[in-house]
């Protein structure tokens, strides 16, 4: 489900035209990384490591981490001490990061229709449909205003919260194992993607060669 929910995602980050937004507006803010993302896949002079590092770098850029590591953990953030938290955020982040890169060849040119935005003070939700030739996935992304710019903290993928679907999984694992064993089972699944990154290395390369 999770994986399902991180390719829809993906999917709404690279399938748009590319042109300039206006940056103080919600939409503009989505609007913008899309067109980084497409950008980046676009330039054929960059290898497979390099073009996955700034992609990586636009997600950073794109989503509140910190925020999004909170309501994730609920009350258990309350209960962590400051370096859990600090080694939740960053696991975590680097864990949606990898999970996104796994789906990207997934793409196959769907469409995204931005249907509006709401904004209530520093608060906004930029609704949006992906166009798939037999269907149209709805996607909310809701976004916070930090010092005057729009950071994504939650998505919203067929009316469920990316988040809460996190939070429910994530609690599970605390409950039964505890901080360290969340933090633990994070850090594996991160490691299990760089192995089979450096697994899938030269196959990449063999092909492009080719």
């Amino acid at each position: 489900m999770i994986k399902k929910y991180a390719l829809y995602i993906l999917l709404s980050l690279i399938s748009v035209a590319v042109f300039a937004e206006d940056l103080s507006t919600p939409t503009g803010r989505v609007k913008d990384s899309v067109n980084k993302v497409l950008t980046v896949l676009k330039d054929t002079s960059l290898d497979r490591e390099t073009r996955w590092a700034k992609i990586g770098i636009v997600i950073n850029d794109s989503f509140d981490f910190r925020s999004m590591s909170q309501s994730v953990l609920a009350t258990n953030w309350k209960k962590a001490s400051p370096e859990e938290r600090q080694q939740f955020v960053v696991f975590f982040s680097q864990y949606l990061e990898d999970t996104y890169r796994t789906k990207i060849e997934a793409y196959t040119n769907q469409k995204v229709e931005f249907v509006g935005e709401t904004i209530r003070g520093k608060k906004a939700v930029v609704e949006t449909l992906i166009i798939t030739d037999n269907s149209e996935i709805p996607i909310n992304y809701k976004l916070k205003n930090n010092d005057g710019t729009w950071f994504a903290y939650d998505v919203v993928i067929e009316g469920i919260s990316l988040v809460s679907n996190y939070r429910s999984t994530f609690s599970a694992i605390v409950k039964n194992d505890g901080m360290d064993g969340l933090l633990n089972d994070i850090q594996n699944r991160v490691n299990k993607y760089k192995a089979s990154q450096k697994e899938e290395a030269p196959k990449q390369e063999l092909s492009e060669d080719s």
